[in-house]
């Protein structure tokens, strides 16, 4: 059971996000910018790095749900997806992202842990600048998402369906309008006072 009273039916992040509105725009406009926006690195890619940090960091909810929007990008490879959660070095992926991995995975041990050397490989497999930065960036705000989601104890369907049907419509829809379905007037800073 949830720390706080979130609404029934909506599990992981979206209980937070309907319980405090206010915060949910700008949570999810980041999260369409880092994820969905344009990028030399596919929405897939950048929904691996999501869903690897979040395994990193076992939150189930997130990486089941971003795992399942990677796999919408991924024409519903879900073997892959699976494959780079638990083993990125030997999944099929470019050896770009291989190297981004490492960045994200050091990113979720603590920001010092990556090194001149981390960006250096990144660098020789043709990675640029703005891809090593989101990718330090998505490690840095799924870390902070997945202790959102299980410092406040959400919970987290078991029905693989479900994630697959919302995946779907993340991936089709972006963040902030498949959010706007359950919260249909999401708030942003300065349109609603806390009481």
């Amino acid at each position: 059971m949830s720390h706080i009273p979130t609404p029934e039916g909506l599990p992981g992040i979206r209980g937070l996000f309907a319980f405090r509105p206010e915060t949910a725009l700008p949570l999810n406009e980041l999260v369409d910018v880092l994820l969905q926006g344009p990028n030399s690195l596919t929405p897939g890619e950048r929904e691996l790095i999501a869903t690897y940090v979040s395994a990193q960091n076992d939150c189930y909810y997130c990486q089941t749900i971003h795992g399942a929007v990677a796999a919408a990008h991924l024409d519903g490879n879900e073997e892959l997806v699976q494959k780079v959660r638990l083993d990125f070095a030997n999944a099929d992926i470019s050896q770009k992202l291989k190297a981004l991995m490492v960045i994200a995975g050091n990113v979720q041990k603590g920001g010092k842990q990556v090194t001149d050397q981390d960006v250096a490989a990144a660098r020789r497999e043709g990675a640029s600048d703005i891809e090593i930065h989101d990718t330090v960036l998505i490690a840095a705000a799924f870390c902070m998402f997945n202790r959102y989601v299980d410092g406040l104890a959400t919970w987290a369907p078991d029905d693989a369906e479900w994630y697959r049907d919302r995946g779907r419509k993340v991936a089709e829809q972006g963040y902030v309008n498949a959010t706007r379905q359950y919260i249909p007037t999401l708030v942003g800073a300065g349109e609603k006072k806390i009481s």
